[in-house]
């Protein structure tokens, strides 16, 4: 049951919601950039698309290596290195002139950042532990905030002279403001002690539930957002400028929702409130999908940015809480199934739609919301007892 204790925010709180804003800042940055980048360096749509399948393998390597790297070195040295990492990346990035050379720094980005960002989800679960899904959805409504707030910078930067490359400049200093205030007196919260080498800890069966509904949510929230404005263009009939600023709906209404479920993860069950969330969801994305009225269809993506925001802090909390005291290791093997998903579903939706239509490729969405809500009703019912 949800803890009904008084939620104290204490230094570290703030300090992993801050840099869960800057994780979400630098890793939302490499869409608005693409533009600019394809533009000055001659690339095509298909290397472009290269920067984000090479961010998720970063996602992928660093739930490989992650766990062991905590095991060796403790959380600080993770915390801190990944955040130095990333803006090392990001800098990367700006200073590239070459092709080749901005894809492996999005790697560097995936890589570094996810260590960061799977630090600090860690970190917040073994503080707060039965109300960790309030500091994790918490966390992830500063995420929106960072994210958000990329393009309207890259943009504004642009159109005012100082070039999109400031608002990358603009995170490295924000970063060494942020380390100069919490550096010296914040401690990051310290890996439990487990019984036995937690390097050979096996997870529960009821983690991996979760893992497939990890992955299933984060497929169906970069499938709409990764292809919702072209499908607002092609099925919808929206212009071209007027689809891609329809979708800033779905964020907003992705912000707006996680703070909804916030204050709803005082009173209810992780459980129920995924399940709530799916249901939302459900209602919403057929009308966004099937509509053949233009304000149908947007009202429909708002209600699904509603639910589906709520995936990955909800699943991110009923895994954790399913593995034992492991949040490292169960934040590293999340990482990679949420690698997988941004790398492989946006793809197989778009082959399906090369074959068929956009329209039609959608349906994939519907298929994995129907499968979520099985697998959640599973994980929920079977408990953490049998391990893999």
């Amino acid at each position: 049951m949800p803890a009904k204790a008084l939620f104290v925010r204490n230094r570290f709180t703030w300090l992993a919601y801050l840099m869960t804003a800057y994780f979400a800042y630098l890793q939302a940055a490499l869409d608005p950039i693409m533009p600019f980048l394809r533009a000055e360096l001659g690339m095509s749509y298909t290397i472009g698309g290269l920067h984000c399948s090479a961010f998720a393998l970063g996602m992928i390597l660093a739930g490989l290596v992650s766990n062991r790297t905590t095991q060796t070195w403790g959380r600080s040295v993770n915390f801190w290195t990944g955040a130095v990492g990333m803006s090392v990346g990001a800098l990367a990035v700006a200073f590239s002139r070459q092709a080749s050379f901005t894809i492996a720094s999005a790697l560097l980005l995936g890589l570094l950042g996810s260590i960061l960002q799977m630090t600090i989800q860690a970190a917040l679960s073994d503080q707060y532990q039965a109300q960790r899904t309030l500091a994790l959805t918490e966390a992830n409504i500063a995420a929106s905030i960072g994210a958000s707030l990329v393009p309207l910078l890259i943009g504004g930067f642009q159109q005012i002279g100082w070039g999109w490359r400031s608002a990358l400049y603009l995170a490295a200093i924000a970063l060494i403001l942020i380390s100069i205030k919490f550096r010296q007196s914040i401690p990051v919260v310290a890996t439990p002690q487990v019984e036995g080498s937690a390097l050979h800890q096996k997870l529960p069966r009821t983690f991996w539930i979760y893992w497939v509904v990890i992955f299933l949510g984060v497929s169906v929230e970069y499938c709409i957002f990764f292809w919702g404005a072209d499908f607002l263009e092609t099925a919808v009939g929206l212009t071209r400028s007027h689809a891609a600023s329809t979708m800033s709906i779905f964020v907003l209404s992705g912000f707006v929702g996680r703070v909804m479920f916030s204050r709803l993860s005082r009173l209810v069950q992780d459980e129920i409130l995924l399940l709530g969330a799916i249901a939302v969801t459900f209602f919403g994305f057929p009308m966004f999908w099937l509509a053949n009225f233009a304000p149908i269809n947007i009202l429909g993506l708002l209600i699904a940015g509603l639910g589906v925001a709520n995936f990955y802090p909800l699943i991110l909390s009923l895994a954790v809480g399913a593995a034992n005291l492991q949040s490292d290791l169960a934040t590293a093997r999340l990482s990679i199934g949420v690698g997988m998903a941004i790398l492989i579903s946006p793809f197989i939706l778009g082959s399906i739609a090369d074959q068929l239509n956009l329209k039609v490729a959608f349906g994939l969405v519907i298929v994995m919301l129907a499968a979520i809500a099985v697998v959640t009703l599973v994980g929920v019912y079977l408990q953490p007892i049998a391990v893999l």
